[in-house]
């Protein structure tokens, strides 16, 4: 039955919806993440926040994001993922709520907004392993990569639209009314999560061919009974934690890659407000506006390597994507003392950073799950999202240490080397080349069901 969907020539209108149900929560989870590094901004002197406290509350969010993807990943293979589909952005939004009452006291205050974006990066971990699993599981194998890569496109949206806020509302209702709207936009996407079935490919797992059916004639937007109910997967056991170890080049290509590209893009996303607000003395205001820019070159890269994915294959575009921010950041690191006189240079050093590096994520992300077979996908892909999620972690924590933890969050001009600082961005990005250059294996093309046949054969070889 599984044919029928590949057979397609054009989506329905259902799997559209479903899409935009997948996209709307990655711009959420990255929404969110974004705006932390401006509200910092606004919080810094007030609260007396020290670069060690100040990356305590930025990397919080990376932990909770570490344990979600692993968490959610295996429960999503264990239970369904409809189920942790919703669940997922109910946790999401419920702590993003609790952000509007943070306490304004310079002793307590960061512990509490640290506690709750502790809670929102692991229900968002959670949104992003089990999101593009299921909707690579509801189109057809010819449209798998240029659409799940598009998907991601959302990140850069949710930078964009944090951009927008922050220039144009944070003057009138203040970072806590931020919040506010990203609750608002929250139950929004929960809502609009609620009609979308089971996956068809989870289902014939677990031996409910007839609810594979239902699915798939939602998706085709076709009567149920005019599809064969011959299954295309066949039923197993509930799978383990351990079996990811079964296929060792998944585990090294998936985790290598994505704590390569984490470490890199979330330490420069991270910071690059604060350089522009602290170093460059650009008002917060204007940085949010000026990061504009950099989150349309960002979203270039996406969409760029979307397309790319499709056409020279996933391994060579995430070679190209990880190599271009590699050069780039040398690039940077080599006219670092210009850039920190230059707004201009520093700029559009950013913008094309940003253009290869989010270009990465289109690659990343997607690959991610299809070198999984079909019963560890959302574990895999969870489990390689959470392990690179020790990037979101020592990606700021990183250049921290190389200013010093215990600085003040408004060092001088002199306090920052900007060559450090991109020198060790350029490193995590190399590292996430060799592994796609090293490890990688191709999916342009291939069905889930073709891919898993060799993961098998290469794991019984072992």
């Amino acid at each position: 039955m599984l044919n029928e969907l590949d057979a397609q020539g054009s989506l329905t209108s259902n799997q559209k919806k479903l899409i935009f149900a997948g996209t709307l929560g990655l711009v959420l989870e990255f929404l969110d993440y974004f705006l932390i590094g401006f509200v910092l901004t606004f919080i810094a002197k007030p609260w007396q926040l020290t670069f060690g406290t100040s990356s305590i509350i930025l990397l919080s969010s990376g932990i909770g994001a570490m344990i979600g993807a692993t968490f959610f990943g295996w429960l999503a293979d264990t239970i369904g993922r409809r189920r942790v589909f919703l669940f997922t952005i109910g946790l999401f939004t419920i702590s993003t709520g609790a952000l509007i009452f943070t306490p304004e006291s310079v002793a307590y205050g960061w512990i509490y907004l640290a506690a709750f974006r502790l809670l929102i990066g692991f229900g968002a971990g959670g949104l992003y392993c089990v999101d593009l699993p299921l909707i690579q599981e509801f189109v057809p194998t010819s449209k798998r990569g240029r659409i799940s890569g598009l998907v991601t496109s959302a990140v850069p949206v949710g930078f964009l639209l944090g951009s927008i806020m922050v220039a144009f509302l944070a003057p009138s209702i203040g970072w806590r009314g931020l919040m506010a709207v990203c609750v608002g936009i929250s139950i929004t996407a929960f809502f609009f999560r609620t009609w979308v079935p089971e996956s068809p490919r989870w289902l014939l797992r677990n031996g409910r061919p007839e609810d594979a059916r239902r699915s798939i004639a939602w998706a085709l937007e076709v009567d149920e009974n005019i599809l064969p109910l011959t299954a295309d997967v066949d039923a197993g056991p509930q799978p383990k934690f351990r079996d990811l170890f079964k296929y060792p080049r998944s585990v090294a290509l998936s985790w290598i890659s994505n704590i390569g590209m984490q470490t890199g893009y979330y330490g420069l996303t991270l910071w690059a407000p604060t350089l522009l607000v602290q170093v460059l003395e650009v008002p917060p205001a204007n940085a949010a506006f000026y990061m504009i820019f950099v989150t349309c070159a960002a979203l270039a890269g996406r969409i760029v390597f979307s397309i790319l994915s499709e056409k020279i294959g996933r391994r060579v575009a995430g070679i190209v994507c990880a190599g271009g921010a590699v050069a780039m950041l040398l690039v940077a690191a080599a006219g670092g003392s210009a850039l920190s006189a230059s707004f201009t240079g520093f700029l559009a050093v950013l913008m094309a950073a940003f253009f290869f590096g989010e270009g990465g994520f289109a690659i990343v992300g997607p690959y991610s799950a299809e070198v999984w077979p079909i019963s560890l996908r959302a574990t895999g892909m969870g489990a390689a999202y959470g392990f690179g999620g020790i990037g979101k972690i020592i990606g700021p924590m990183g250049l921290a240490f190389i200013v010093g933890s215990s600085a003040a969050a408004a060092p001088s001009s002199s306090g920052i080397s900007f060559q450090n600082a991109f020198l060790y961005f350029a490193g995590w990005y190399a590292l996430a080349c060799v592994a796609f250059a090293v490890f990688g294996i191709e999916t342009k093309n291939r069905s889930i069901e073709d891919i898993q046949l060799e993961l098998d054969g290469q794991a019984a070889k072992i």
